[in-house]
């Protein structure tokens, strides 16, 4: 199963030990991570100038996903109601990616109907992977 993770549960992962640390493993240990350019971008940018990341760390960080994940860029996608420009990247690159779902904590993305992937927040994924392969 391919799984695209978005933005904030990686900025979450990297500077936190709880639910999407978790996440994050379960995902490296048991799926097939696809991560879009918008993504890793995003983190990059949250990571050093929001959270105050040190380089050296970020760039580790960005190394280590980069050689676990298919990376992917996608032209576009089309609109999905309710999404800003974005969440559009997001979800076209998780589509690009052949992901089977995207795990995020962005109410608009999980609120959003028609999508053309499975959303998740990381507690949704977590239920689910606990009840498909005994995760815990």
């Amino acid at each position: 199963m391919r799984v695209c993770l978005d933005t904030n549960v990686l900025v979450s992962a990297f500077v936190g030990r709880g639910l999407c640390a978790d996440v994050l493993r379960v995902v490296l240990a048991r799926y097939h991570l696809v991560l879009g350019a918008t993504v890793l971008g995003e983190l990059d940018r949250v990571l050093r100038a929001k959270m105050g990341v040190p380089e050296a760390v970020v760039a580790d960080a960005l190394d280590l996903l980069r050689a676990e994940a298919a990376e992917v860029v996608a032209e576009a996608l089309e609109p999905v109601a309710g999404l800003d420009i974005e969440d559009g990247r997001v979800v076209a690159e998780a589509v690009a990616g052949r992901a089977d779902m995207l795990i995020t904590g962005d109410q608009a993305l999980l609120r959003a109907d028609a999508m053309p992937v499975i959303v998740l927040s990381p507690r949704g994924f977590w239920e689910r992977s606990r009840t498909e392969g005994g995760v815990g």
